[in-house]
């Protein structure tokens, strides 16, 4: 699995108008080929009166999934420059459909583009992104009287405690980003005086907002 990556926070949409087409960019997190596939097809039946449903994705665990169709526009001018946004921002697991409805001006292949780039740039920037940080969960069994301490050496060192149990001892979960196993073992080992046991409980991702507002290109 990847260590980290960034992808959307969410899921949006953004409108904008060029030449009075309309222009929307429906922008949304997906992890496998068959829901990037499976949005476009919603997306479509959502505004099969448009013009155009266009679709670009990056999506899988190592981005070996992507995909660019211009529905219709010529070639190379609407699903290519939407694929190049995701790209640009260095994203995976994100899919976008634009759907445009023709205003009567033709554009031609430069403006048409420039404005499928632009609408996913702003599709993008309406919904924001996250880092997501593969992180191991670690249990903790230590007693009572160091529950105190090794919370405040945990928050201080940015371990995040996800569960507390109390039993005949203290369980905790604690979330160390992977590859940093050991220095969590060591400060907890160093502050029960080598009195804590420890488990694996498996791995998740921790997601950190990005602030994106002027940085989407």
């Amino acid at each position: 699995m990847r260590r980290r990556y960034f992808t959307l926070k969410s899921s949006g949409q953004a409108k904008i108008e060029i030449n009075k087409s309309i222009f929307i960019c429906h922008a949304t997190r997906t992890e496998t080929e068959e829901q990037a596939l499976n949005f476009a097809t919603k997306i479509r039946k959502q505004h099969h009166d448009a013009t155009h449903n266009c679709f670009a994705c990056i999506v899988g665990p190592h981005d070996d999934f992507q995909k660019a169709d211009d529905d219709g526009e010529p070639s190379g001018t609407a699903g290519k420059p939407m694929l190049e946004v995701i790209k640009k921002n260095k994203l995976s697991d994100t899919s976008l459909v634009i759907t445009r409805f023709f205003g009567g001006t033709k554009l031609g292949s430069g403006g048409l583009i420039r404005a499928y780039g632009k609408a996913a740039s702003e599709g993008i920037r309406a919904v924001g992104l996250v880092e997501r940080v593969l992180h191991s969960c670690i249990g903790i069994e230590i007693a009572y009287n160091l529950l105190g301490a090794l919370e405040n050496a945990l928050h201080n060192c940015n371990f995040p405690i996800t569960d507390k149990q109390f039993t005949n001892q203290v369980r905790l979960c604690v979330m160390v980003e992977k590859g940093n196993e050991i220095h969590l073992q060591k400060l907890v080992t160093d502050i029960t005086s080598g009195t804590a046991c420890f488990s694996d409980q498996g791995f998740d991702y921790i997601e950190n907002d990005v602030d994106c507002k002027e940085g989407i290109s």
